[in-house]
């Protein structure tokens, strides 16, 4: 297993780390929650670059880090709404889209077919990062942001679906 990889493994470690800390009584639980969200952040941002910059791209880790990301988000999305710090509706669109996104992506996976992640679906996932930071320190104006993140996920689902239609098109012609 490459560095890349044990990056976004860690993020993944990152979730539990995350609940416990952000539900604790602990005096600034929003803050120590934060700075290991801010931590799982950082590893979504070295994975990337040292796959890239080292070519350890990996079948695993193209698969890897966007579940990583979608369990992270899934994860602190729900905590968030058991804080009421997001509505109902959003959390149920943002489970949805990712439970689907995850669900998909095994199954194009096991047919050995895999979608890369493309610029609008990292603006998305940036943009909830930020949207996240700001609500886990409970500054309310900070929905809007999460709302256009969502926007933005919705949008790069769209362009996957697309890519998909595309890429599974072609096949078919050769």
């Amino acid at each position: 297993m490459n560095t890349a990889n044990k990056l976004t493994i860690l993020r993944i470690i990152f979730i539990p780390i995350f609940i416990y800390i952000f539900f604790s009584p602990y005096s600034y639980s929003n803050i120590i929650s934060l700075i290991v969200y801010i931590l799982a952040g950082v590893t979504d941002f070295l994975d990337g670059f040292i796959a890239r910059k080292y070519n350890m791209k990996t079948k695993v880790g193209t698969v890897l880090d966007p579940l990583a990301d979608k369990l992270m988000l899934i994860s602190v999305i729900i905590s968030l709404s058991i804080k009421n710090l997001v509505p109902i509706w959003v959390f149920l669109m943002i489970i949805s889209k990712e439970l689907l996104m995850i669900i998909l992506g095994i199954l194009l996976y096991n047919k050995n077919f895999i979608i890369p992640s493309n610029i609008i679906g990292k603006l998305s996932t940036t943009i909830f990062y930020i949207s996240i930071c700001l609500l886990i320190l409970n500054i309310r104006w900070a929905i809007v942001i999460l709302y256009i993140g969502l926007g933005l996920s919705l949008l790069a689902f769209v362009t996957y679906l697309l890519a998909y239609n595309r890429i599974s098109k072609n096949k078919k012609d050769l």
